[in-house]
């Protein structure tokens, strides 16, 4: 269901704020140590997952502090829909996975059946290990089989949420916090 911006805009002045743009910074540092004293000897290709984990990655790469290479990927269940369908993929990494460590940057953990796919995927290609890293991982009990982050910045409630990367039904992407829409406004 398309919104206009001024609905966009509604729905986040009356949003509830979980974490401050400060607290996502905190969060991408203490993500970005965890990372290098895992990664930073392995030459590993960091997996963008686009759309949503765009400016997840850029805050992320700056703070990585050792050789890499960037790629991205296009899977996606939500398109500007608040809820997911098939995974449909629009475009596959053109680096070469086979024999590489491989870090898939998302924006949010959630059932984590595309970060499944997108796991499987990397598999198949022969990497040679395969980390997930997440701003957000939202605390339920319906995630996928299996399905886990190595590195986590923030836990939420299972509530929908957006900003940093995630979006509200196309818009919101852009706040430089995590916001929750509130239970009346949800679809």
């Amino acid at each position: 269901m398309s919104i206009t911006p001024r609905q966009a805009q509604a729905v986040y002045r009356q949003s509830d704020r979980l974490f401050s743009a400060e607290q996502v910074e905190e969060a991408l540092d203490r993500m970005a140590a965890e990372i290098s004293a895992s990664l930073a000897e392995c030459n590993p290709l960091v997996l963008c997952v686009m759309t949503g984990a765009v400016i997840v990655t850029g805050h992320l790469l700056t703070r990585l502090d050792f050789p890499l290479q960037l790629d991205y990927l296009h899977a996606t269940r939500y398109g500007a829909e608040t809820s997911g369908g098939e995974i449909r993929w629009l475009a596959r990494p053109a680096a070469s996975l086979a024999g590489r460590t491989v870090l898939v940057v998302d924006d949010i953990l959630d059932e984590g059946h595309t970060l499944a796919a997108i796991v499987s995927y990397c598999r198949s290609k022969g990497c040679a290990a395969v980390h997930v890293a997440a701003l957000v991982e939202k605390r339920h009990l319906r995630k996928a089989p299996g399905v886990m982050a190595d590195f986590v910045g923030l836990e939420v409630e299972d509530r929908y949420v957006f900003g940093f990367g995630m979006d509200y039904k196309g818009y919101l992407r852009n706040l430089p916090g995590i916001h929750a829409v509130r239970e009346e406004q949800s679809d």
